[in-house]
Parts: C-alpha cells; sequence; structure tokens
C-alpha cells in the first residue's frame, strides 16, 4: 500500500511539475523505504520508460517531436548505457562501498537537476529574446549529450527530464518549447526502457514493487495534469527545486 501511495504522489508531482519520476521517485525509495540503491534505479527505469510511453503518442499526434535529434541523440545514448550497464555488471553492486558511491552518484545528479529546474525559466526568457544563438556543430554536440545522458540515466535513473530539456533549450533556441519537452520525452523512453532491462538482466528490478508504483503513479500523473493549470508554478518550482537540494546533499553526506 505504502508504494502504491508513494506512485501516486510522485506521479502526481510529475503532472505538476513535468521533471521526471527518476529525480523524485528513486531518492524516496532509497532514503524513506531503504531499498537497495541498484535496484530502486533498475525498478524506476523501468517505471520511467512505462510512465512516459503515453507522452509519446499525444506529443506525436501533436507534431511536437522532431525525430531527427531524437535519432543523433539515441546514436550517443543507447552506446553509454551499454558501456555503463557493463561497468555495473563488472562491480560488485552488494558492496556497501560501491552502495555508498551510487548514492553519492545520485545526489550530485539530483543537485544538476535543481539546478537545470532552476535556470528553465532564465533560459526559456533569453531564448524568447533570441539572447542565446546556435551552437556550432550542433550534430556532434547533440550526439554527445546523448552519451552523457545514456551514462547518467543508466547509472542513477535521473537526467532524462530536467537535465535534457535544459541542453536541448541551449543547442536548439529556434526550436519551440513544446516541442523541446516532445523530443526528450521521445528519447527519454527509449533510454529509460533500453536501461532498464539492461538493470533487469543484472538482477536490479523488483517486478513486485515496479507493478505497485505503476498502479499508484498513472492516477497521480493524470490529477496532477489536471491541477497544474490551477497552481501557481513558480513557487511549485521554488519547492521542487529545495526538495531536490535538499535530498541531493542527503544522499552525498549518508554515510
Amino acid at each position: 500500500m505504502g508504494f502504491t501511495l508513494s506512485g501516486f504522489v510522485i506521479g502526481m508531482l510529475v503532472g505538476l511539475t513535468g521533471v521526471g519520476g527518476g529525480s523524485l521517485m528513486t531518492p524516496l525509495l532509497v532514503i524513506i523505504f531503504k531499498i537497495n540503491p541498484a535496484i530502486a534505479i533498475g525498478t524506476d527505469l523501468l517505471y520511467a520508460g512505462i510512465t512516459k510511453s503515453a507522452g509519446i503518442l499525444s506529443h506525436g499526434k501533436m507534431g511536437h517531436i522532431d525525430w531527427s535529434v531524437v535519432k543523433k541523440l539515441m546514436l550517443g545514448s543507447i552506446p553509454a548505457s551499454l558501456i555503463a550497464t557493463y561497468y555495473l555488471k563488472e562491480i560488485d553492486l552488494t558492496s556497501p562501498i560501491t552502495l555508498h558511491w551510487i548514492e553519492v552518484g545520485l545526489g550530485i545528479a539530483l543537485i544538476f537537476t535543481a539546478t537545470a529546474v532552476f535556470l528553465q525559466p532564465w533560459i526559456i526568457k533569453k531564448v524568447a529574446e533570441k539572447k542565446i544563438k546556435r551552437a556550432r556543430h550542433t550534430n556532434m554536440l547533440t550526439i554527445l549529450l546523448g552519451f552523457i545522458l545514456g551514462v547518467v540515466v543508466t547509472l542513477t535513473s535521473v537526467g532524462a527530464g530536467a537535465l535534457g530539456v535544459t541542453a536541448l533549450l541551449l543547442l536548439y533556441p529556434g526550436m519551440k518549447i513544446k516541442r523541446i519537452i516532445g523530443t526528450d520525452i521521445a528519447h527519454a523512453v527509449p533510454l529509460t526502457l533500453f536501461a532498464g532491462f539492461g538493470h533487469y538482466n543484472l538482477g536490479n528490478v523488483d517486478l513486485m514493487l515496479l507493478g505497485s508504483l505503476l498502479i499508484g503513479s498513472i492516477p497521480g500523473i493524470w490529477l496532477g495534469s489536471y491541477l497544474s493549470a490551477k497552481i501557481d508554478e513558480s513557487k511549485l518550482r521554488c519547492i521542487l527545486i529545495i526538495i531536490l537540494l535538499l535530498v541531493g546533499v542527503e544522499l552525498i553526506l549518508n554515510k
């Protein structure tokens, strides 16, 4: 029951803020429920891939996905995820030292996510004012971004949402924000599913836990999306940033 309720709450926050569930769900499982960090990450990756899948259909119908950018991102992210999964296979995921460093990596990723959430309104404003120019070598930088996201997402389950959107805003300032978000989701789904199945093969996925989270999250996401138009986004964003920072620091300092 606790996991289903957690899925509902996290799903509602995802619907309200648009920030990926990995930034919220994985820390909750690790800190509150004391789930093994490797299992929390692996389970959350499949959770994220499944819950985000509906986003591809809706954004695709509205023409909010740039598939050429998605392909470039995947050129970097899928090989990177394979490399990261192989690395996880070669280390002892039951070792306290390994689990500690996984938590530290997760904490660092959360702090970067909080920074990205904080900077997004400023970047969107500068893009609208045409003060950010498109970078040179955008194709190579997009593949590099995919590679970085592939490693970070596979190792921590964090980064496919806020980090991806923020980076794409900088790389493609001429692209509309709805198209940026749709493109990011279209890349996040195959990446999280691919990484999630990699973790599944390593034994890092709890299917019962996954089912409980999904049962709660689907109505939670719907309710959050409905309430998002009625709640002050700036205040919600500030609360989210503070939570991400505090949880990130807690994971880094936790011994």
